[in-house]
């Protein structure tokens, strides 16, 4: 009696989304249940289950980078396979040219293709071509899908919703991955990374003072429980937070702007302003000079008419005689004839400068201006953290009921232990601020009695400070200059302190 043959039928399964894949009976076993049934049907015909299970959750259909797809090509090509079940065509691809490979192997190996709700036999012809035409529809269908999705994702974004992407400092995904709360603790310390770069005013040295601090860049959980981010910062990455719109409740997509409905972490102004400092950093720079004789407005001087920086020149006349000049990097880069006034001499830039301050200090009305204005600041700063203080004890009580809620109902294990760690943080940080509120008033009359002091007898103390110390008075007092050399104007930005005191 002739033996029947026996046929290997292997069952292929995929999902396109692993969301789901988690439950007790989830597609993918459906698909495998409708596969072995039909396989059972054809158990007169010598058709057998292999056992071994090809399942890819949370793969698309539109590429062939999947871990179970590959071991299927794999043990066809080591003869272990005859016949492939699916349970439609689109599970195993989505994409023609794909399946035109994937059909070659199979007829390579002499391996038959069956679909168990679209009957069809790839072993003759009739059967090939109701497979091309029945995935010439799959591959319709997902690109329909791809126009709805993106369709859809820029219907959101114009009407300000966050659409994925990787969490950004200061805010967390909703539990379950629905758009984005503000995390309190992180917002605070992204309003302290503007704060940081607006007073440094380099991306390099407010660099070093998040790497004292320890402040590192967002880090996240995934589903799986696997800890991502939590890197220290680079150029590349400050630069990008600081440009972020999302941080001021903005959306940007195609070159346009739309308002957010996940609100705002740093103000407006504080936003501008970090972008005003970005651009002006972006100034070419001059051929680099050591600081060898004392320029006082190094790093501060621009050239209006081409709007770069003015960098620092000497000349020695004698061994005793230096001149010592400030020139427009522009002209230094490419040619003298480039800006109608390329240099300008150092002392009488700088001579003005002081004249300016000391105008300040002998006018009693201005002085009291500077030291009233420097000391409204410092209250400012006081009153800012205090409210900063007042919203995260609002989040370290919502946070606490989150956690109630969470032991109560023995909740995901990882997303606890995330959210206890974010209430130590919390409470650090408002015990933090409290110091720096305290060492702030502390500060502000003692610093108000040194200007006080300073403005008294500015000429004598002036005369009195080594050139270390005037830098940093300049650097104190003085934004920006900007040297108009067409119509010998010069204009000047104080700091932050003296912002409404201009000359």
């Amino acid at each position: 009696m002739k033996k029947e043959k026996t046929y290997r039928c292997a069952i292929y399964t995929r999902k396109s989304v692993a969301e789901g894949l988690d439950m007790e009976f989830n597609t993918l076993d459906a698909q495998r249940e409708a596969g072995e049934n039909y396989i059972f049907s054809q158990k007169n015909e010598g058709w057998k289950v292999i056992t071994k299970h090809y399942d890819d959750g949370g793969f698309s259909g539109g590429n062939m980078d999947r871990p179970a797809l590959k071991e299927l090509f794999s043990d066809i090509e080591k003869g272990l396979i005859d016949i492939v079940v699916v349970y439609k065509v689109d599970r195993l691809s989505r994409s023609l040219m794909d399946f035109a490979k994937i059909v070659e192997l199979f007829e390579k190996y002499n391996v038959s293709f069956v679909s168990v709700t679209q009957h069809f036999n790839t072993k003759d012809s009739m059967g090939r071509l109701t497979l091309n035409i029945l995935l010439s529809f799959a591959q319709f269908e997902r690109e329909i899908i791809s126009e709805r999705i993106r369709d859809k994702i820029v219907a959101s974004k114009r009407r300000g919703q966050w659409i994925g992407g990787l969490p950004i400092l200061g805010f967390d995904t909703n539990y379950g991955g629905r758009g984005v709360s503000i995390n309190e603790l992180e917002a605070q310390t992204v309003r302290e990374i503007f704060d940081t770069y607006i007073e440094n005013r380099s991306i390099s040295k407010t660099i070093e003072v998040l790497n004292l601090k320890d402040v590192r860049n967002k880090q996240w959980r995934t589903r799986k429980g696997k800890v991502r981010g939590g890197q220290k910062f680079s150029k590349s990455t400050l630069a990008r937070l600081l440009k972020n719109k999302k941080y001021i409740g903005k959306v940007d997509f195609d070159g346009k702007v739309y308002d957010g409905d996940f609100g705002y972490i740093v103000s407006e102004e504080i936003f501008q302003k970090a972008q005003e400092i970005l651009e002006n950093n972006n100034f070419e720079k001059c051929i680099p000079t050591k600081n060898k004789y004392n320029a006082l407005l190094s790093g501060k001087l621009y050239c209006a008419h081409c709007g770069t920086l003015m960098g620092t020149q000497y000349t020695k006349k004698t061994p005793t005689k230096i001149y010592r000049y400030y020139i427009c990097c522009h002209a230094q880069k490419y040619g003298w004839k480039t800006c109608p006034h390329p240099s300008l001499p150092a002392d009488e830039i700088e001579n003005y400068l002081v004249r300016e301050l000391s105008e300040i200090a002998n006018s009693t009305k201005l002085r009291n201006e500077v030291i009233e204005s420097f000391y409204h600041n410092t209250m400012t700063q006081i009153s800012d953290l205090g409210k900063r203080n007042t919203a995260l004890s609002r989040s370290l009580i919502e946070l606490r009921k989150k956690i109630k809620t969470e032991e109560s109902i023995s909740a995901n294990l990882f997303y606890l232990e995330d959210l206890r760690k974010q209430e130590a943080q919390i409470i650090d940080s408002i015990s933090s601020n409290e110091s720096i509120i305290k060492e702030l008033t502390n500060k502000a009359d003692i610093k108000r009695q040194e200007l006080e002091e300073l403005f008294g007898n500015f000429d004598n103390i002036w005369n009195n400070l080594s050139f270390i110390e005037r830098k940093d008075l300049f650097n104190t007092l003085i934004e920006k200059v900007v040297f108009d050399g067409t119509s010998g104007k010069i204009a000047i930005t104080f700091t932050e302190t003296f912002k409404d005191i201009q000359k």
